[in-house]
């Protein structure tokens, strides 16, 4: 059995480029690993199967607050799925839901967390959801935004991406990493050198630098064309769309812009995201309600 390693994001800020990477790392494989290995690797959080052994009624007629009580057990069992460290995707915020941990610290042992500049989370998270770019930011700044409840996945309850950010990032701790997506995209090998130094690795820089070959943003595209990936939703022509910072600044409109930094200010200057052109948006400290929720 291995305790469990979180590989945590607000929707849409990286976690797919993440996973990949370690998949392509710790397998030191020579072409890209497959997209639909990727589970092969890391679990999924949010897979109702996770609880199904523990439920006493079918999956489909379980409440909110039943399925909150299921999910730490379902957590503990995954640190069955490996003999070492099992690493697992979540969009969580690190809190409760119905009054239970979405995380059982009990089992884990650590996390990865990579965090995204809303102005661009905005876009992409539109294009995933199918949701105009003004319901996207309206919900990513609702207090208890979440996904719904399917015939195999439990909801993913976000919060609002500040709640989100700041859950995960508010405490630091020598076992959780926070990585900038936008410095993973300026330098990979850096900071991809980071994640792996962190997880105790010492890979040879041939290994590391095939390992960040073999995960870029073109290749993932090049994999999904052809071979497609289980992850794309069903309305959305293609999985990995873009993948570059400062998308915002061709498509927000600046009062879009100026709406995402009042409802995300503190956390924005936090990680360095308000824009230059744009710091007398709002004064420090007003706005921020989605914030501190």
């Amino acid at each position: 059995m291995g305790a469990l390693i979180w590989l945590a994001s607000y929707p849409k800020s990286g976690n797919t480029w993440l996973r990949t990477f370690l998949h392509n790392l710790l397998r030191d494989a020579q072409e890209p690993v497959p997209l639909e290995k990727l589970t092969d690797f890391c679990l999924g959080e949010s897979w109702l199967s996770w609880i199904e052994p523990h439920a006493k009624k079918p999956l489909a007629t379980l409440t909110e607050p039943e399925i909150a009580r299921l999910r730490p057990l379902g957590q503990a069992d995954m640190t069955k799925a490996f003999h070492d460290s099992v690493f697992v995707k979540t969009h969580n915020h690190l809190g409760q839901w119905h009054g239970v941990p979405l995380h059982n610290m009990d089992v884990t042992a650590g996390g990865i967390y990579v965090v995204r500049n809303p102005l661009d989370v905005a876009i992409s998270a539109h294009h995933h959801f199918n949701a105009t770019l003004d319901k996207m930011i309206s919900i990513m700044a609702r207090p208890m935004a979440s996904s719904p409840l399917t015939d195999k996945l439990m909801p993913e309850v976000y919060s609002s991406w500040s709640a989100h950010v700041k859950s995960w990032t508010e405490r630091p701790a020598p076992q959780l990493l926070v990585l900038r997506y936008e410095d993973l995209l300026a330098d990979p090998a850096k900071h991809f050198g980071v994640v792996a130094g962190f997880l105790g690795l010492q890979p040879s820089p041939e290994r590391l630098h095939r390992a960040v070959r073999n995960s870029s943003f073109e290749v993932l595209k090049a994999q999904e064309q052809r071979e497609g990936f289980r992850e794309r939703p069903e309305h959305a022509d293609s999985f990995f769309r873009e993948g570059r910072a400062e998308q915002w600044r061709e498509v927000l409109t600046p009062e879009q812009v100026r709406r995402i930094i009042a409802d995300h200010h503190v956390q924005m200057a936090r990680f360095g995201y308000i824009p230059d052109d744009y710091k007398d948006a709002v004064p420090y400290g007003t706005g921020v309600t989605a914030t501190t929720s």
